[in-house]
């Protein structure tokens, strides 16, 4: 039998999913002026073809155990993307790993991938998005300390691009890469939201980023996927990957990160190593 819970978390997103669609975009009338933003819960019930009450209840956090069906219809009425669908399911089984998973160890093996690709840049994130193990090349492009396992503090990915003024230069969109950034935090979130790391970063994000505190609070989330990168460094000039995410299944928040250079910037990075 299911167990039930309360999920603060899944009511802030459907809320959030609810206040950013008008009437019009869902087919439904508009009758006079509105007092707040997005649809009204009524409405949401309808299009989810459950009653009223019973969403208001899922996004008041209370006690409730939707199902498969409720879920879907909810994806439907708010239009949520592929991801935002993935998201609204995991919020609402409770998803969080158990603490021999927070303690995440590299294996020889993945050790092995991240140095073995050179000179093409790789690196691991850990659960809260800290840099776990890099190699020379990620040293280079990523301008990341020289990578030793005895190291007591390591950076954070989000950490980094939210605060060095170097990657704000070398990114004409970097406002809109940090937003897509953001969004993927916010999806990684879900496996450990009583991570106390990770709630840490976030009130340190939120403290110290204007940007992360507007994205966080509109529950954008997206998956991370492999994608082509091209971008230009003061001191390395123009670069051009393919950006490769690998995962394992049974450690869905660490990832193996590797980008696979271009032969032309593949051959001036080996003249750097």
């Amino acid at each position: 039998m299911k167990k039930s819970f309360t999920n603060e978390s899944l009511g802030e997103f459907l809320r959030a999913r609810r206040e950013r669609l008008t009437p019009e975009e869902v087919g439904l009338p508009s009758y006079g002026r509105r007092r707040t933003l997005g649809l009204r819960r009524e409405e949401v019930a309808q299009l989810a073809h459950i009653s009223t009450s019973w969403y208001t209840s899922l996004e008041q956090g209370r006690v409730v155990n939707p199902s498969e069906q409720v879920l879907d219809g909810l994806s439907e009425g708010l239009r949520l993307s592929m991801d935002e669908r993935r998201h609204l399911h995991m919020l609402a089984s409770q998803t969080d790993l158990e603490k021999d998973e927070m303690d995440q160890e590299v294996s020889t093996g993945l050790e092995r991938t991240v140095f073995a690709p050179e000179p093409n840049p790789a690196f691991i994130l850990g659960r809260s998005w800290d840099l776990l193990m890099w190699n020379k090349a990620a040293e280079v492009v990523f301008r990341l300390p020289v990578f030793s396992k005895e190291m007591q503090q390591r950076p954070n990915w989000l950490r980094r691009f939210l605060t060095d003024p170097s990657l704000q230069m070398n990114n004409l969109d970097w406002e809109e890469k940090a937003r897509v950034m953001i969004a993927r935090f916010r999806a990684d979130y879900v496996y450990c939201q009583h991570d106390p790391r990770f709630k840490e970063l976030i009130e340190e994000f939120m403290q110290i980023s204007e940007l992360f505190r507007s994205c966080w609070l509109r529950h954008d989330v997206q998956v991370i996927t492999d994608c082509h990168k091209r971008w230009s460094d003061s001191l390395i000039g123009e670069m051009e990957f393919e950006h490769v995410t690998l995962q394992q299944p049974n450690y869905p928040t660490l990832k193996i990160m590797i980008y696979i250079a271009s032969s032309s910037t593949a051959e001036h990075l080996k003249s750097l190593l």
